[in-house]
């Protein structure tokens, strides 16, 4: 009898252990991605022209925000994209914002060269540690966010995001 204890009481340790494991990734609340939610709500980045702007005044509506960069090719051959997709789906209360990882003086030069006819603002380092806390571990722009009316993440992308791709999540989110 004393064998047969010197193995089931290491299996039933390790089953609870996969037991607790388990139950705390999958059903404990996800406390860091709330607080980065939070944290992106709360946030204010400066527009290119200095004016402090707050996300939160953009509460309430379905929201792509767009981690990018001007040195950043992908980000650059995505915003025309972003740009048409702003200007159609504004009259059904879509928001985008583009949050530059950049610095004021080349997010300035970018948009004389490139116009965008949606919010940019300029996030700089601060921004980084932002888009990391909401999911981006690798640090890689662009990042992309869709978030619904109440604020939950609907879709991520990391890297170019496709127009068709970014255009039928819109619709999808605006179907409900």
């Amino acid at each position: 009898m004393p064998r047969f204890w010197l193995f089931a009481l290491p299996l039933a340790l390790a089953a609870l252990a996969a037991g607790v494991w388990f139950a705390h990734g999958h059903y404990a609340p996800r406390s860091s991605e709330a607080a980065a939610l939070a944290a992106l709500q709360q946030a204010r980045y400066p527009d290119p022209e200095g004016r402090s702007q707050a996300l939160a005044q953009w509460s309430g509506k379905l929201r792509v925000v767009n981690f990018w960069a001007s040195w950043c090719a992908p980000c650059r051959e995505e915003m025309p994209d972003f740009d048409d997709l702003a200007r159609q789906y504004r009259e059904h209360g879509v928001e985008f914002i583009g949050i530059a990882v950049d610095t004021p003086a080349n997010v300035q030069a970018f948009l004389q060269r490139q116009p965008v006819g949606y919010p940019i603002l300029v996030g700089e380092g601060g921004a980084d540690s932002l888009a990391r806390a909401l999911g981006n571990t690798t640090g890689t722009l662009p990042y992309t966010l869709v978030l619904d009316p109440e604020g939950r993440v609907v879709k991520q992308h990391l890297g170019r995001l496709p127009r068709a791709t970014l255009d039928a999540v819109l619709r999808e989110n605006l179907a409900h």
